[in-house]
């Protein structure tokens, strides 16, 4: 027991400044709490003061505003007496306008009445005048109408009398029927030719919209083509169409618009297997044919392929086996488009389409199973493409390439040259026959024009016997009505009576006409006088209203900028009486808020007068203190236990247990606080990597980005998440191998590696055949990526080791390429590898010499 007690005493002492350190950051952190409880004593003392600086402007805006007030009532009071005085001098005017309206009434009425009887004396004059002048017209009168009755009666008796050809007319009137009729048969025979004319035309105008849409198919594959890469297509198609004539056999292209698949999935499935070129390639079946297109298509940049039938070939059956149906395989990838047989043959040669099969959902399911049991290599399903290759260096293993399919781009539904030759001989059918309606509707027209005048020239010539026998009987009873009234108008004429009795009645009565004129001109001269008077007094009182007015309007001027100025006064007592209430809020808070966090007790002010006055310095105090205890770093997290409990046994085994306790609290906080302090290093690190990978990725493909999976404090479970997505219609997805293939994950592991390059501290780095399961495009940007990281300064050696490379790659000047079995210092080696032997051969070689 003395032996484990010096132990433990040797211990401790070993490990007294640890201990110390530990202390020291905690009293460091204890005086931050304290800093914090004095911060917001510190904010209530400041809003304490802008309390007492609003309570000092309200005092202010009162004082003001009474000011404003008192000037306010003093500008009021000689107004209200100008304008008293004002309004009676109003009402002396109004009352003397009433009068001299009044006034003007009478005049008016007494001028209106001395019209009317002026008139009525002139009206006298006038009818007097006129009966004078209609007893001298009288009598005139009766000798002319004697005159002219004598004159009626003798042309009535010289008039001749008149018989009318009504056999003629009735004949003319047979012959117009006739012809009206014949007319109207002939019409209704051109509108029944009108009628069928417009039947053919509405069914040759549906048959050039068919003609126009069959052709607009094709303008939208070219356009299809144009779009996708191949900028002149159209002239291209349009040349061959010019020079058709001068071929020898039938020329086919663009394969676009010779290939038809009724199936949209199976038109995704034919644009993804073939070559992109193939769809604006041309199609010869002679030699000769083929070099003319070749000479001439050369500037459109179109290829040309030449087709030549092998009868020998075998092709795969097409016979879908029991097997293959009970997969979900129902189709090979031949079968599922039209098109002419040269092309077909291309396609399916160029590509091995016979040897693509297509499958359902249930052969997604299955794909193991297919190339395993079936030994199919190729074939589509309608959410993937999967191919297996053989490896090719004898250990006969397969490897499978899974990619999805995506949405078909250049296959548009059009129709066949067929049926679009039918409905042109259609069309020109049509326009023959409408050309033949048309003449015989014209031939009718003119026969009808024809008849049509023949029948207007005899209504015309009845219609003039007609009017000739109405004109005869008109003017005979024209004369007979004169006769009769001339002798009614001279008998009213010789009936007239004596004028001289209503010639003096009207004379007395324009003598008492003028009489009234009198009286009523008297009565207007005595109104003038008086309204003459009452203008006078108008203009009196009106001047003085006037100059009252000026007055008043000066003076609320004056008042008006008063009351402006009293209001922005009241205005500011409001505005300084809510900041008051604003400030009186926000200090009972700030003190309820200082209360919650501590109290103040003389200790705790004496330690208040040690700290800074201010909030910012105290704030940058705190800041201090936090940095300097996070500072304190100790390599054994458990020092200060180990030292307690060697106290403790030391003392007591009983208080060992208790104090374990403590200690296992204590080690849960100082894990939190351990964790706050690298966590954030970490995710930035992370950060830092994710920018680079992110920015590195949109150079490749789409998107893509690094993430920390973070599991709260298992951090056995911490790791890195690379999300990535090749496709714009796609999501990101974690990298796996059930999402992407090799050749993806690939591309996404060197992006990784390469956005590290400035991050990781190693010697040199080695990247072994990664560019193999790559596509060429993928392959030079993963290549430009790497030559580029590795080519900054103060960054590790780089090594790559691949097989092949791409052609025409960039180098830069800190790149060297080193090539196995080359050089000059290795020629014995190299003629040994000269034949080609396998490495046994060599060997064997080796060891005989």
């Amino acid at each position: 027991m003395g032996d484990s007690l010096k132990q433990l005493i040797a211990l401790n002492a070993e490990q007294e400044k640890d201990v110390e350190r530990v202390r020291q950051r905690d009293e460091l952190l204890e005086k931050v709490d304290c800093m914090k409880k004095k911060l917001p004593w510190l904010k209530y003392d400041m809003k304490k003061i802008e309390y007492l600086e609003a309570q000092k402007r309200e005092k202010e805006a009162k004082k003001k505003l009474n000011e404003a007030a008192k000037m306010l009532n003093e500008f009021k009071a000689p107004i209200e007496k100008q304008k008293q005085e004002k309004t009676k001098l109003d009402d002396q005017c109004k009352r003397i306008s009433n009068f001299m309206n009044e006034n003007i009434k009478k005049r008016n009425d007494r001028l209106q009445k001395e019209n009317e009887a002026a008139v009525q004396a002139r009206s006298k004059y006038k009818e007097i005048e006129d009966l004078r002048r209609e007893e001298a017209c009288r009598k005139q009168s009766i000798i002319e109408a004697k005159m002219k009755l004598a004159d009626a009666e003798r042309d009535l008796q010289n008039l001749p009398a008149y018989e009318p050809p009504k056999e003629e007319i009735e004949r003319l009137k047979s012959q117009i029927l006739e012809l009206t009729s014949s007319a109207h048969q002939m019409m209704q025979q051109k509108k029944e030719k009108e009628k069928s004319l417009g039947l053919m035309k509405t069914t040759l105008r549906n048959c050039v919209d068919g003609l126009k849409d069959m052709e607009n198919t094709k303008t939208k594959l070219l356009h299809a083509l144009k779009k996708s890469g191949a900028e002149k297509i159209f002239e291209a198609y349009q040349w061959l169409e010019l020079h058709r004539k001068e071929l020898n056999k039938d020329v086919y292209g663009p394969v676009l618009l010779e290939v038809n698949v009724s199936n949209e999935v199976h038109a995704k499935f034919l644009e993804g297997h073939v070559a992109h070129y193939i769809w604006k390639s041309f199609i010869t079946q002679d030699s000769g044919d083929r070099d003319f297109l070749v000479n001439n298509l050369q500037p459109f940049d179109v290829p040309i392929l030449n087709y030549v039938r092998e009868e020998s070939g075998q092709k795969a059956p097409s016979e879908i086996s029991k097997q293959m149906h009970d997969l979900g395989i129902y189709s090979r990838l031949d079968q599922v488009f039209d098109a002419p047989a040269a092309v077909k043959d291309v396609m399916t040669s160029q590509f091995g389409l016979e040897h693509s099969y297509i499958g359902s959902d249930k052969t997604d399911r299955k794909a193991d199973d297919i190339a395993k049991k079936l030994g199919i290599l190729d074939f589509w399903t309608p959410q993937n493409h999967y191919h297996w290759s053989v490896s090719r260096y004898g250990d006969n293993e397969m490897s499978a390439r899974v990619e999805p399919v995506h949405d078909s781009r250049l296959l548009l539904y059009g129709l066949d040259s067929g049926e679009i030759e039918n409905m042109r001989s259609r069309k020109n059918e049509l326009e023959k026959l409408i050309a033949d309606a048309e003449e015989g509707i014209k031939s009718l027209q003119i026969q009808q024009r024809l008849v049509e005048d023949e029948a207007a020239k005899l209504q015309k010539q009845r219609e003039e016997m007609v009017e000739t026998a109405r004109r005869e009987m008109r003017k005979r009873k024209d004369l007979e009505s004169c006769v009769e009234q001339r002798k009614r108008k001279l008998v009213s004429l010789e009936r007239s009576g004596d004028i001289e009795t209503a010639v003096d009645k009207l004379i007395e009565q324009a003598a008492r006409s003028n009489i009234e004129r009198l009286k009523h001109a008297i009565k207007v001269k005595d109104l003038l006088v008086e309204a003459v008077s009452c203008k006078w007094s108008y203009a009196e009182k009106h001047m003085a209203s006037i100059e009252y007015d000026a007055k008043i309007i000066d003076s609320e001027v004056n008042l008006k900028e008063q009351e402006k100025f009293a209001y922005q006064a009241s205005v500011n007592l409001q505005n300084c009486q809510q900041d008051v209430k604003d400030y009186s809020q926000q200090l009972l808070a700030a003190k309820r808020n200082a209360e919650s966090i501590a109290i103040i007790t003389p200790e705790l002010e004496r330690l208040f007068l040690q700290m800074p006055t201010t909030i910012e310095e105290l704030e940058a105090a705190i800041q201090d203190n936090i940095s300097q205890a996070n500072s304190i770093v100790f390599l054994n997290q458990n020092i200060l236990q180990e030292y307690e409990d060697r106290r403790r046994q030391i003392e007591t085994i009983s208080a060992k247990l208790e104090s374990d306790g403590k200690e296992l609290q204590r080690c849960l906080a100082e894990i939190h606080a351990l964790k706050g302090s690298w966590l954030p290093k970490l995710r930035n690190l992370v950060s830092q990597i994710n920018e680079t990978f992110s920015r590195n990725f949109q150079e490749m493909a789409v998107a893509g980005e690094v993430s920390l999976d973070e599991h709260d404090t298992d951090f056995d479970q911490f790791g890195i998440l690379v999300k990535v997505k090749f496709r714009q219609a796609g999501q990101l997805q974690v990298l796996s191998a059930h999402h992407q293939s090799g050749g993806e994950r690939s591309v996404s592991t060197i992006l990784y590696l390469v956005s590290l390059q400035d991050l990781a501290n190693c010697p040199f780095r080695v990247v072994d055949e990664i560019n193999q399961g790559m596509d060429p495009i993928n392959e030079r940007k993963m290549f430009q990526q790497l030559v580029q990281a590795a080519s900054q300064p103060n960054t590790p050696q780089c090594f790559l080791l691949t097989p092949k490379l791409l052609p025409d790659l960039e180098y830069s000047e800190a790149c060297s390429i080193l090539n196995i079995m080359n050089g000059p210092w290795i020629e014995e080696p190299s003629k040994v590898w000269r034949n080609g032997d396998c490495w046994s051969t060599i060997a064997g070689l080796a060891e005989t010499r």
